[in-house]
C-alpha cells in the first residue's frame, strides 16, 4: 500500500518529535510514596487558603511516647529502613576554598533532585544523618531521596553569619554543579533559618533554588527586599504552635503578609507542638511535593 506525501509528512515530523522527547533529560515526577501510613499529617483541625494553611493535632503521649521506643531517642522499628545506609557517605567539600563537612545519601551527580537539611544552634552533620531520631523522619527524607533518584545533604555549620551563609551558597552551587538542570530544595530547621534567610540575599543562589522549607525558625521582616522575593521562590513553614524559642504567632503572621501579596507560600502549624515538632513532624514527601521536584 503506497502512503500519500501528507502521511510520509507526518511520520517524519512525529519520528522527529520522539527524538527530541527522549534526548531530553528526565523530569522528576512527584515523589513516590513510602511510608506514608506512619509519617503522613494525622488529623486536621482548621484548613484556610485552599489548604495552604492547615493546623495538625499534635498529641506528644501519641506522636513521642507511642512512636518512639525510648522517647526521643530512638523511634520504633518500624519507622526505620535502615538498607538507605549503603547509600550514604561522609564527605568533606572543598567549596569556594574552604572546606565544607557534609554527609550526603544517594547520587553524587545526575540527581534528579537535591534536597539540603541545615540544622540550628548546636548541631552538625550528624543531626541531619540520624537514622532514629526524631520520629525516623531523616531516615524517611533519606529513603524518599534514594527511592526517587535524589541526593540529601546535611552539611556542619559552623556559623550562623555571613561565613556559614557563604557556605551554603556554595553548596547549593555545589549541587547544582552535580545535577545540572535539577532542583535545589534548602530546608532549614530552628536557628538554621537564618542561612535560609541570609540565602534569599544571594542572587546566584536564589537563581538556582526551587524552594525553601522553614522549620520552627524565625520570621524575616525585611524579606520583601531579597532576591527571592522578587523571585516568588516558593516556601514551606512548619510550626508548633506552643515553641517557646520563636513565637508561631510572628511566623503565622509573616506567612499572613506573604499570603496577602500573593506569594507562593503555605503553613503548618501543629497544635500543642513545641520547639523541636516540625523536625520530627513535617511530612517531607507533602512538603517537597507541593514545591515540585520539576
Amino acid at each position: 500500500m503506497h502512503l500519500s506525501t501528507a502521511h510520509l509528512i507526518f511520520r517524519v515530523v512525529f519520528a522527529s518529535i520522539v527524538m527530541v522527547v527522549l534526548a531530553l533529560p528526565a523530569q522528576a515526577a512527584p515523589l513516590k510514596p513510602f511510608k506514608d501510613e506512619l509519617f503522613s499529617y494525622g488529623t486536621v483541625l482548621e484548613t484556610g487558603d485552599d489548604g495552604d494553611y492547615r493546623v495538625i493535632d499534635y498529641d506528644k503521649m501519641r506522636d513521642i511516647h507511642g512512636r518512639d521506643q525510648e522517647p526521643e531517642r530512638r523511634v520504633r522499628r518500624a519507622y526505620v529502613s535502615l538498607g538507605v545506609k549503603r547509600a550514604q557517605a561522609n564527605e568533606t567539600l572543598d567549596l569556594a576554598n574552604r572546606p565544607l563537612d557534609v554527609l550526603r545519601v544517594g547520587a553524587p551527580s545526575g540527581a534528579a533532585f537535591t534536597v539540603i537539611f541545615i540544622h540550628g544552634r548546636g548541631g552538625d552533620r550528624r543531626l541531619g544523618a540520624n537514622d532514629w531520631s526524631f520520629g525516623g523522619n531523616f531516615n524517611r527524607l533519606k529513603n524518599l531521596a534514594v527511592e526517587n533518584g535524589g541526593a540529601y545533604y546535611a552539611p556542619s555549620i559552623r556559623s550562623f553569619d555571613d561565613a556559614g551563609v557563604a557556605d551554603i551558597a556554595g553548596l547549593v552551587a555545589f549541587a547544582r554543579q552535580q545535577s545540572p538542570g535539577r532542583p535545589v530544595v534548602l530546608a532549614c530547621a530552628s536557628m538554621g533559618s537564618f542561612i535560609c534567610w541570609g540565602i534569599t540575599r544571594n542572587p546566584q543562589a536564589v537563581a538556582a533554588l526551587k524552594g525553601m522549607m522553614i522549620m520552627g525558625g524565625p520570621a524575616d521582616p525585611t524579606f520583601n527586599k531579597s532576591a527571592a522575593y522578587k523571585k516568588k521562590l516558593p516556601i514551606f513553614f512548619s510550626h508548633g504552635s506552643d515553641d517557646s524559642v520563636y513565637a508561631a504567632a510572628d511566623q503565622i503572621a509573616f506567612y499572613r503578609s506573604l499570603k496577602k501579596a500573593n506569594y507562593p507560600s503555605r503553613f503548618v502549624l501543629f497544635q500543642t507542638g513545641s520547639h523541636g515538632t516540625p523536625v520530627r513532624m513535617t511530612d517531607w514527601r507533602d512538603a517537597l511535593n507541593w514545591i515540585g521536584l520539576d
